[in-house]
């Protein structure tokens, strides 16, 4: 399997290839002194094959220099990455992700459906995928639904606080046919972290990547702040 590339592995590999270069760079030029010092002066090294080495340095240097902006590049990529995430903090959003913690004996999560169906089952899943829970979803119409699992378990016993609980979607038609659903998260942004290179968005109890985030809005309250403190000029106002 090909591992993905990201910010952290990409340094990584350029880090252990400029050690490389670097080893073979100084090998290269104790060779090449070593060579031009014990010559022949009878026969001395033929020019064109001395000028083809000396080419052969020059990729290799410039090779080098090439590893060091690269990897500043990524260093400057990561640090951009975190300053615009943090322009989602205070921000409402909906992201795709199924994953979050059981706090206070609460885990919410908001599920979609692209249909209107005839039943809705509901999953929530530990962190090792076994089924802790499931039941029937109250929201069997089209559009969003919010559900909140109160970590009672099936067999009556209750989870702990802070651990992670995924939630799977199943909905059908009348006639048994699949409808199309998601899990989604939906909360105000508190937070942002860095992990292996890649913005995480801290949503209440939930970290999810950056990526999965589908819809940004500004929070409602923030919006009537502003209309207050700038209220809309009345018509004759505008007339005069």
């Amino acid at each position: 399997m090909v591992d993905a590339v990201t910010t952290s592995n990409a340094s990584t590999r350029i880090t252990s290839g400029s050690a490389s270069l670097a080893s073979n760079f100084e090998t290269f030029l104790t060779l090449l002194t070593t060579q031009l010092r014990n010559q022949d002066p009878l026969s001395p090294l033929d020019s064109n094959e001395f000028t083809a080495q000396l080419t052969q340095m020059a990729g290799v240097e410039q090779q080098l220099l090439t590893n060091d902006l690269l990897t500043s590049l990524l260093a400057a990529q990561s640090a951009g990455g975190l300053d615009n995430a943090s322009n989602y903090i205070g921000k409402e959003v909906t992201a795709a992700w199924s994953a979050t913690s059981l706090e206070d004996g609460e885990a919410t999560w908001t599920y979609e459906l692209g249909g209107t169906a005839s039943a809705v089952k509901l999953q929530v899943l530990d962190g090792t995928g076994k089924v802790v829970w499931e039941g029937a979803g109250e929201g069997t119409g089209i559009g969003l639904h919010d559900f909140t699992w109160d970590g009672k378990m099936t067999g009556g016993d209750t989870a702990e606080d802070g651990g992670v609980y995924t939630l799977k979607v199943t909905a059908t038609n009348a006639n048994g046919g699949a409808i199309d659903s998601q899990t989604l998260i939906r909360g105000r942004v508190t937070g942002v972290e860095m992990y292996d290179g890649a913005p995480y968005l801290v949503i209440g109890d939930s970290v999810l990547p950056l990526s999965t985030v589908i819809s940004l809005n500004e929070i409602r309250e923030q919006a009537d702040n502003d209309d207050a403190e700038n209220p809309p000029v009345p018509d004759e106002e505008v007339a005069a």
